[in-house]
């Protein structure tokens, strides 16, 4: 049990089949490693954490739990979710590795948007204070991986503005920011885009 997940989960299998987009995780994953974008915080709290959706399912592999420090991940370190309940804060999953606490966030922008193929979550304090309510917001009230926020970002997307900006932020999770696009790179293209933004702004 990681003591930063906050639903519930079920293991469907142990054994994790290889997926093609494993290598794209890993590319992207260096790139928001370097940035520091993702990894663990002074205190050893790991965060950030990267997703793309199975074919045209609702499934999705995303990272694993507690594993910000790793510099390369390996089957073992992701996850399959096969199915999600958000209302019931549920999850079941395949693989070793527990799913991030985001995997509901994951599964709610991929629930919205057919299109979008991968998700980003990270951290950027700098970008998450100049985007707060410029861009679509989640609101404060909401804590990370609660049905609560999937509820907002849910309502972010009918509003219409979240699929053509394709970024989030959240609020209730200080730094928290959530890029999506139709692979990892257009998802990360739509994160250094609004950081050159911010820069421009200072």
């Amino acid at each position: 049990m990681s003591e930063y997940v906050k639903f519930t989960y079920e293991r469907a299998a142990s054994e994790l089949a290889p997926f093609p987009g494993l290598a794209e995780v890993n590319t992207y994953r260096r790139k928001l490693l370097e940035l520091q974008l993702i990894g663990v915080s002074s205190n050893g709290v790991s965060f950030g954490n990267l997703s793309v959706r199975e074919g045209v399912t609702n499934n999705f592999y995303v990272t694993g739990s507690a594993t910000g420090a790793l510099s390369e991940l390996t089957l073992a370190d992701c996850a399959r979710v096969v199915a999600y309940d958000s209302k019931r804060n549920w999850l079941r999953y395949e693989g070793v590795a527990i799913p991030s606490s985001e995997s509901l966030t994951h599964a709610a922008v991929y629930k919205s948007d057919g299109s979008a193929r991968a998700v980003i979550h990270c951290h950027d304090s700098s970008l998450w204070l100049t985007l707060l309510d410029r861009v679509p917001t989640t609101s404060k009230a909401a804590e990370y991986g609660t049905p609560e926020m999937v509820c907002e970002i849910i309502q972010l997307f009918q509003s219409g503005e979240a699929h053509r900006r394709k970024i989030l932020v959240m609020a209730g999770h200080e730094g928290g920011i959530v890029t999506f696009g139709r692979d990892l790179e257009e998802a990360f293209a739509v994160l250094m885009r609004g950081r050159k933004e911010t820069t421009q702004l200072r």
